[in-house]
């Protein structure tokens, strides 16, 4: 066991001195936007729950809540209540601007022991924007308010007592321009429909005190964009997610669950071809990256979050979230609070950029509400070891 831990240690420090360094014959400050990887309807992969938002953006192998079917489909099956929703709402350049915001709206309803079911609403509102072909006030074409939203449903089922599985499928619309600004402007609403697909183990240790879970997760898989000609399609942000999470009882009152999440776009990267077909894509976003496999791993974030619980009823949690220098350079320092009282349950998280750059999401707070209802009955169902 010593010497495994030892690996585990090594091959983790290794991993983050990797993606933390920049590519090879790039300099500190240069400009190396062409390595970055980018999608179409970006917004499905901002996270929506203030819970894992203050633990870094780590969530596919916590515990599950009425917002586990963004996470992980699969760890829907594991709430303890019947039915439930929850509301989130994150502010988006609140620095600057005061009218863009995301809002996320989930529900789910036990079905049996085995299954639940759940659906939700991601909207982003990206505020009113004036649309001009030129300085002057004769070339106003017109004010809009690009708005995005994803629909989704999701079905989790417990195949033994230690195993389940889940899987959703989502709608998505995104309309940057309305109409077209009166036909001035050659755009029109980008739609695509998606699926999801997850795992989840969980292990509890009777002697311990403690829980070992495991999860993994494919999400948003499905038809590229396109917002002018049907010539022109972009990938949307298909991500594959693998975490784990270890929660260990201190005592009566006190827990304390440390969560880690590893996440790769299953997109190709920058140079490899927008022509690329979907299936294709996905495979090839593992092996094109023209750095090699170096640049490969540096493609891969991680989400770090600790969670401390007293007596069920006040939580406290700090992450802290890892991009490389040359795939975005996003790191930030997140901290935040929860309150469970009866079945009602508020969230609120804060980021800090510690790269120096400014963040969407910088000093601003987020807020999640959740709702649950009735404690679910034990039940001598089906499942079996």
């Amino acid at each position: 066991m010593s010497k495994l831990a030892a690996f585990v240690v090594v091959f983790f420090s290794a991993l983050l001195v990797a993606i933390a360094q920049p590519a090879q014959g790039t300099l500190i400050g240069q400009d190396s936007t062409n390595r970055i990887i980018t999608t179409a309807v970006p917004f499905l992969g901002i996270t929506p729950d203030a819970r894992a938002a203050g633990m870094g953006d780590a969530g596919v192998a916590t515990s599950a809540d009425a917002n586990s079917g963004y996470w992980n489909a699969a760890k829907l099956v594991r709430i303890d209540q019947s039915y439930g929703v929850s509301g989130s709402y994150t502010p988006w350049l609140g620095k600057i601007i005061n009218d863009m915001s995301i809002f996320y709206l989930s529900g789910f309803y036990r079905i049996t022991r085995e299954q639940v079911v759940a659906a939700s609403m991601k909207y982003f509102d990206l505020g009113e924007i004036q649309f001009n072909n030129g300085p002057l006030p004769e070339n106003q074409l017109g004010r809009y308010n690009p708005r995005e939203f994803a629909f989704d449903v999701t079905y989790s089922r417990l195949l033994t007592e230690n195993f389940s599985i889940g899987g959703a499928v989502r709608y998505i619309h995104s309309n940057l321009t309305g109409s077209g600004i009166g036909g001035a402007v050659d755009a029109r609403p980008a739609n695509s429909v998606a699926v999801d697909m997850g795992v989840f183990y969980n292990k509890p240790f009777v002697s311990r005190n403690a829980n070992l879970a495991l999860g993994a997760s494919i999400t948003n898989i499905g038809a590229k964009v396109s917002y002018s000609s049907a010539d022109f399609r972009d990938f949307i942000p298909g991500n594959l997610r693998i975490g784990g999470a270890y929660t260990t009882e201190l005592d009566v009152l006190n827990s304390l669950t440390f969560a880690m999440d590893f996440n790769k776009l299953l997109v190709p990267s920058p140079g490899a071809g927008s022509s690329t077909p979907l299936l294709s894509g996905i495979f090839r976003s593992f092996t094109d990256a023209s750095g090699g496999f170096a640049e490969e791993i540096r493609e891969i974030t991680i989400s770090t979050g600790l969670e401390y619980w007293y007596n069920k009823t006040f939580a406290a949690r700090v992450g802290y979230f890892l991009e490389a220098r040359d795939k975005g350079n996003r790191k930030y320092l997140t901290a935040g609070a929860g309150f469970r009282v009866e079945r009602f349950g508020l969230d609120v998280a804060y980021l800090v950029p510690t790269n120096r750059l400014e963040n969407a999401l910088a000093e601003t707070l987020r807020f999640s509400l959740l709702i649950n209802f009735l404690e679910r009955q034990k039940e001598n169902d089906s499942v079996t070891d």
